[in-house]
This record gives structure tokens, C-alpha cells and sequence, in this order.
């Protein structure tokens, strides 16, 4: 009989003198952390042959209560199984359920005593618990009103089929609802309404408002994780009917189109929008001087706004009697493209000056690097605060009530009309699963965010873009930082992680690693493949390299995978001469650097004394050997170089007698992160010279790495990472010789000379230059 021997099998690394060895190659291929191809998702980063994705449509009507601040809403949804996969139930997102009182958004929000908290704040740790929120389902049912049977999982509501749903069929069904709007300057969020203390009326911005079909595809199956606050939507294309009822002074913004104008607009309205369309300048179709008569007057009945919208994956929309609305049409490769503001009057002048330029330079610049905007109107609301949605967006920009304002208002207006338009792209059209990631539509939308900025003005104050904004981040502590491909409800830092890194990323990409070129047409072709699809990271990431024929998992593994900071050093710097092999030329360098060479203390002090040696008092003690240099060259050196130089052709003599200088430059990997080492020479004569050394020098040893440079001209300093472009967080140790930091300081008074803002309620520089005119 054969004894049963049991083995136990642990991994552990291998150790050797007390030193763990494993495979942290950062060369190492992402495959095993990507997901295996197939015929949905290819390994190109195209989508497959069998792609598939659901469809949803929704007939919507709604209404808003002013005086309760209430939206009442009923609706059809008919849904789209194009799925290989036969569905029992369907999961829609209840979103407003997140400010329910019992909401885990609350429970799980961690809170501290500070001084001075007031009442608001104690009453935002519970949710506001005297504001009912979340939505009210009354019913659901088929389209031939028979109740369906639903269930209600905090954030998200399950509805089971009352047959199953087979590939390629689609079924319809009712949900009737309320929800109470919430003040969004009292408890934030994306949507809500604004109450205006000065005259008593309220701008409603309202967003995730409706039931909304989760989304079910390939990667996931039903993407239903509960809606806590920071990741936002994964959403599914579709069209739209909606009509909308508000009080009939009010002015309705929205996505899609106004289907019914001759019912709601005036002739004047109408007229001032048909020159909009041909205008290459905003038109002003509400006035101020209009919305202000209403703002006096607040009509007591209503009407009815009706748009639709086609193959969107969201819809939303503000209303009031104060706005005023401009207009202007823009051409994007022959398709007139209206872009439009809505505002109120304590916008202007800057929203009125601004606002439609932005929007249509945004379309203009993102059309360009992605696709061409595919919607009929793009449109910025004024509501102090910045969110997207399909062709509509919200955002702030109030000077002060004397009209002037600052320059961080100004710039900081401008950005966010260019970010939620540019939202528009990523994620309304590229639409990627913002509840899971974050920095896909974040990320890519603050990058090209960047792009328009640059192309508005010369030295725009650019936020996020530039590689060294992002530096203070990533030196940071490594406990309060976490990769950019984590879950959106786990990011720390969440505007650095999900926004900047990733934007900075990608300019790194563009300006340094891949080229412009090679960059821009790649990126464009990720956006083409996945218009109106849902892409995944690994379909970026495939679609970046296929396009570009450029390796680059070192990169995304190093930025997306890890916290892994850049900092490389030039370590040590070796000066070699050349051997010319010229017994005449090489012994008077040896010559020199002899004598060059520093005394002994003995010998100093001896001289210093006048010390009389006996061979100086007999010489007759000397001999051959006293006049002898041992350095001197005799006839076999002579020999030796006639041979050398009957090997030589003309090409090397010459240089040969030209002036060469050798340096081996040690670099050092102090951060992690490797990138390519770009490196300037200054030389003696004042000139210099860029050195670029991809990344791949790091392959076989991503700790420290030499290089030898062969120059002309004597190197008088050696910079690392001259114009910062790759988010070095210690330029101290980016030169050879070291230079030292400089740090500037300045003493302050208790109060005097800080930094001033448009919020500090000091003058800004508008207001100063026109006191200094009086």
C-alpha cells in the first residue's frame, strides 16, 4: 500500500538575506488585471462583433408646486431587453432616496464638534429631519394599469416581472411619484431650488428627479450599487417626452427641444430666437428688463413646456421667472448647434458677457479632440453651483451687486461652463459607469476641460492640467491617498483623485510620453468607438495603445494603479576624458592633473620654512632618476600611436581633433514612479540642450539607471525635468550641481496682506481701480 501524503501549500515570497524578491516589475503587462476579451469587448478596445446594451424610453409629465416646492410626476417607461440574457425583474434608481431621513448617506457621513457649529449644521448630520425627502412612490403599474409588484431597497427599486423578459422583447410600465424639493443652499446637492431674499422668487434646478432605469450590461449585469453621495450615474440611452407644467411666468430650460414654442413663447421671443440661429454673436431673447417685470408680478396660473429628446441617457431642466435668456448659433461641421444661457439678473454682467461664448467654444474645442456635438442645443444655467446633464448644465457666476468682480470669479466661471458643457461628451455621449469610476468621465472631461481653457486665452489660470499643480498631491501622505482606480464612494481627496491626477495624467501622455500627434488621434478614436456606448477602463486603456502603437501599461499601472509619486535624481555625475592616445597631448593632461593635485600638509609646511633637503646641500646625490618623469612619454608610446593612426580614416581623425567632453550621469528612481528622464545640458558657452530618455530605461533596473552623453562643449549644470512636465515632486535633486531651493518669506501682521478673494469682502481689483480713479 501507498502512504496518502497531505501537503500543504502556502505562498510566500522568497527570501534571501532577509529580503523579500516578487515580481514588482513596473514593466509588468496589465493583463491579468484587465478583463479577458471577448466577443462584446474586443482586445483591440473596440466593441465586439455582439456588443449589445439596453434601451429606455420615457414619457414624462410633470409639475411643480411653487408654494410647497413640490414636483409631482407620472410616467411610461418602455424598456429594451437587448441583452443575449432573459430578465425576471428590472432595478430603477430612486436617487432623491438618498435624502430620505433614513438614508444610509447620513448614517455612514462621519461627524466632529467644532466651534461654533449652529443649528443647520447639527440638523445636516441627521438629514434634516423636519425636511421629508425622498421619492414617494404612489403606484406602479403595467401600461394597462395593473399593479406590478415592486420593492424598495433604500436607493434602488426592484419591479418583478410579471413574465419574463426575453431577448429582443420590451415592456412597458407606470410609475406615478413625488418628491419635496430641498433648498440647495441649506442642504447642497446637485439639484434643488434657490430662494432669492430680495424679491421672493426661486430658480429650481431639477436633477435626478425622476425614476430612472439602472443599467444592465455585459461587464455587470444590473449596476445597482446604492447611490451614497459621490459616485454618480450609470444610465442608459434613450428618448424622451416631457412635458413640463410650471407657473406661466416662468422660463423653462431643458434637455431637448421645445416642441411646442408657438404656445409658450411670445413673437418677439420667437423672432429674437430665429436671428440666435444665424447670429455669431449671443441674442438677448429674454431681457433683463423683462424677467424684472415678472419677478414684481408672479403669475398665479401655468403652462405647459413640452421637449424631446432623442438617444440620451438622462434629462433634466431649471425654471423660473427670473431668467433672462441669450442665444447664438454655432457651427459644428455644418450643423448649427444652438448655444444658450439662462440667468438671473444678479449674474450679470458676466454671465451675459460670458456665458453662450463659453458654452460655443466648448462645443468648438471638444468637437475637435472627440466627436461632433451630436445634440441640437447646449445650454448654461446660472444656479451657483456646477452640475451635467444631457445638453443642459448648471453652473455659478456672480459678480458682486456693484457689477465688478474678480479675476477668480471671472476664470472660475469660464471653467465651469467649459467642464459641465464638456460633460456632455464625457459621460452623456461617451458614456462610461460613473457610479464605479469616477475619473472616466471626471478624468477625461478635465483634461480636455484643460485643452479649451488654453485655447480661450493666452496663460488662462488653468486649475488642473499642468503637471506641476498636481505636485502637492502627490507627495502627499500615503495614508490619505488612495489609486485613481478605486470605487468612487472610497476616494480620498476626491477632487485630487478622480479630476487632477487623471487630467494630468493625460497631458503628461500627450505632451511628453506619446507626442501630440500620436495622442490626439488616439484619444479621438476612443471616442468615436464608444459614442454612445459604455466603455470600461481596460476599453481606454486597449483603445490608447491599439491606436498609438505605443506599450503603454507601464504607465497606466504606475498612474492609475498606484500612489506611487515621481521623483528621480540625479544621483552622481562622472567626468571622463577621452584618451586621444597623442603621447604629447595625453602627457601633458596627465601632466596637469598631477600637478593640480593638492599638496600634503608635510610638504606645505616645509615649504613654508624653506626646508633645505640634503640632496639640495649634495648634488652630487643625484641621479638619473632625479630628473626622470615617470609620466614622460618615450619611443614604444610614439610607436604605438603611429599604428593607432594608420587605422583611423579622415571621418575619425577629424574627430579625433575636435574638443569632446564625456559624461556618465547616475540617475536615481527616489519616488517609484518611473517616467521618461528628460534632462537639459547647460554648457560653458551659455547654450544648452534637451536630452529625452523614454521611460523605458527603467526596464531592467527601475532603481537607478546611467547614462553617458558625449558633448561638444563643456557642461557647466545638468537640469532634470527643465520645464516640470512630468510632476516631479522634489526638483531639489533635479540638478548636477546641486542648486539650493530657494524659499521666500515675508512677515505678516495679525490680518494684514492675505491673499484676497471675491468672497473675502475686501475690494477686488476692479472695485480698487475704480477708487483709485476718484
Amino acid at each position: 500500500m501507498y502512504a496518502t501524503i497531505f501537503f500543504t501549500m502556502v505562498c510566500i515570497p522568497f527570501v534571501y538575506g532577509q529580503k523579500e524578491f516578487y515580481n514588482n516589475n513596473k514593466f509588468k503587462q496589465l493583463d491579468e488585471e484587465l478583463p479577458t476579451p471577448n466577443v462584446y469587448r474586443t482586445g483591440s478596445g473596440a466593441p465586439g462583433a455582439e456588443y449589445w446594451q439596453q434601451k429606455a424610453d420615457y414619457v414624462i409629465e410633470a409639475s411643480i408646486d411653487e408654494k410647497l416646492h413640490r414636483l409631482n410626476g407620472k410616467e411610461t417607461v418602455t424598456y429594451f431587453n437587448n441583452s443575449p440574457e432573459t430578465l425576471t425583474y428590472l432595478w430603477i434608481q430612486l436617487d432623491q432616496n438618498m435624502r430620505a431621513t433614513d438614508s444610509d448617506t447620513y448614517k455612514i457621513r462621519q461627524n466632529k464638534l467644532k466651534k461654533g457649529t449652529n443649528i443647520n449644521q447639527l440638523a445636516a448630520i441627521d438629514g434634516f429631519p423636519e425636511y421629508d425627502g425622498g421619492h414617494k412612490i404612489q403606484k406602479v403599474t403595467t401600461s394597462d394599469d395593473q399593479d406590478l409588484k415592486y420593492t424598495i431597497n433604500k436607493t434602488m427599486m426592484r419591479i418583478d416581472l410579471p413574465t419574463p423578459l426575453k431577448s429582443g422583447e420590451n415592456f412597458s410600465f407606470k410609475i406615478d411619484w413625488y418628491y419635496n424639493i430641498n433648498d440647495r443652499l441649506l442642504m447642497g446637492g446637485r439639484g434643488g431650488y434657490e430662494t432669492f431674499a430680495e424679491d421672493g422668487n426661486t430658480i429650481y434646478t431639477i436633477t435626478q428627479w425622476f425614476p430612472r432605469m439602472a443599467v444592465y450590461d455585459d461587464f455587470n449585469g444590473w449596476q445597482h450599487k446604492q447611490f451614497l453621495g459621490n459616485g454618480e450615474f450609470a444610465l442608459t440611452f434613450g428618448d424622451y417626452d416631457v412635458k413640463i407644467t410650471v407657473p406661466s411666468d416662468h422660463i423653462v430650460a431643458s434637455t431637448g427641444e421645445l416642441q411646442n414654442p408657438d404656445d409658450i413663447l411670445s413673437e418677439t421671443e420667437k423672432k429674437r430666437f430665429d436671428e440666435a440661429k444665424k447670429s455669431d454673436k449671443p441674442v438677448v431673447i429674454v431681457t433683463q428688463k423683462e424677467a424684472e417685470k415678472k419677478e414684481k408680478t408672479q403669475a398665479s396660473d401655468t403652462k405647459t413646456w413640452h421637449y424631446k429628446a432623442e438617444n440620451v441617457r438622462d434629462f433634466a431642466f431649471g425654471s423660473s421667472r427670473k431668467f433672462i435668456w441669450d442665444a447664438m448659433g454655432v457651427d459644428i461641421n455644418g450643423k448649427t448647434v444652438m448655444a444658450m444661457s439662462y440667468y438671473p439678473k444678479e449674474a450679470n454682467p458676466l454671465y451675459g458677457q460670458y456665458s453662450t461664448e463659453a458654452v460655443a467654444h466648448t462645443l468648438e474645442v471638444y468637437s475637435k479632440y472627440t466627436i461632433d456635438y451630436p445634440y441640437p442645443v447646449a445650454i448654461s444655467v446660472e444656479a451657483s453651483n456646477g452640475m451635467e446633464y444631457p445638453m443642459i448644465c448648471f453652473n455659478y457666476g456672480r459678480p458682486e451687486k456693484d457689477g465688478t468682480y474678480s479675476p477668480r470669479i471671472k476664470y472660475g466661471m469660464i471653467s465651469v461652463i467649459i467642464h459641465e458643457v464638456g460633460h456632455n461628451f464625457f459621460p452623456m455621449i461617451i458614456n462610461s459607469d460613473e457610479r464605479q469610476w469616477t475619473w472616466m468621465d471626471e478624468g477625461l472631461n478635465t483634461f480636455c476641460q484643460y485643452l479649451a481653457e488654453q485655447e480661450w486665452e493666452d496663460g488662462y489660470p488653468s486649475r488642473r492640467g499642468p503637471a506641476e499643480n498636481i505636485v502637492p498631491y502627490m507627495k502627499g501622505e500615503k495614508d490619505n491617498i488612495t489609486p485613481i482606480m478605486t470605487n468612487s464612494e472610497s476616494l480620498k481627496q476626491f477632487g485630487n483623485n478622480a479630476y487632477g491626477k487623471p487630467a494630468t495624467a493625460l497631458n503628461i501622455l500627450r505632451e511628453t510620453i506619446m507626442g501630440r500627434e500620436l495622442f490626439d488621434y488616439a484619444f479621438k478614436e476612443y471616442a468615436e468607438r464608444w459614442a454612445f456606448k459604455h466603455p470600461k477602463p481596460a476599453d481606454f486603456y486597449r483603445t490608447m495603445e491599439d491606436a498609438s502603437a505605443v506599450d503603454l501599461d507601464w504607465f497606466w499601472r504606475g498612474w492609475f494603479y498606484t500612489t506611487e509619486a515621481v521623483d528621480i535624481s540625479i544621483a552622481n555625475v562622472t567626468v571622463q576624458d577621452l584618451d586621444s592616445q597623442d603621447p604629447k597631448v595625453e602627457v601633458a593632461k596627465k601632466k596637469a592633473e598631477r600637478d593640480n593635485q593638492p599638496k600634503q600638509i608635510t610638504t606645505i609646511h616645509n615649504e613654508e620654512i624653506k626646508l633645505e633637503t640634503r640632496v639640495d646641500k649634495r648634488p652630487e646625490l643625484k641621479d638619473f632618476y632625479n630628473s626622470y618623469d615617470p609620466l614622460d612619454a618615450d619611443i614604444e608610446d610614439y610607436d604605438n600611436y603611429k599604428k593607432y593612426q594608420s587605422k583611423l580614416n579622415k571621418k575619425d581623425k577629424e574627430w579625433l581633433a575636435s574638443k569632446h567632453f564625456v559624461y556618465q550621469l547616475d540617475f536615481e528612481n527616489v519616488g517609484g514612479l518611473v517616467m521618461p528622464i528628460i534632462v537639459e545640458l547647460q554648457y560653458a558657452d551659455g547654450t544648452s540642450d534637451k536630452k529625452y530618455i523614454p521611460a523605458e530605461i527603467w526596464k531592467m533596473d527601475d532603481k537607478v539607471v546611467s547614462k553617458v552623453f558625449v558633448c561638444e562643449k563643456e557642461v557647466t549644470q545638468f537640469v532634470l525635468d527643465p520645464n516640470r512636465e512630468t510632476a516631479d515632486v522634489d526638483t531639489e535633486n533635479n540638478y548636477y550641481p546641486r542648486k539650493p531651493e530657494v524659499n521666500r518669506f515675508k512677515l505678516y501682521k495679525s490680518g494684514a496682506n492675505q491673499p484676497r478673494t471675491y468672497d473675502s469682502g475686501n475690494l477686488n481689483p476692479m472695485q480698487k481701480a475704480k477708487k483709485n480713479k476718484k
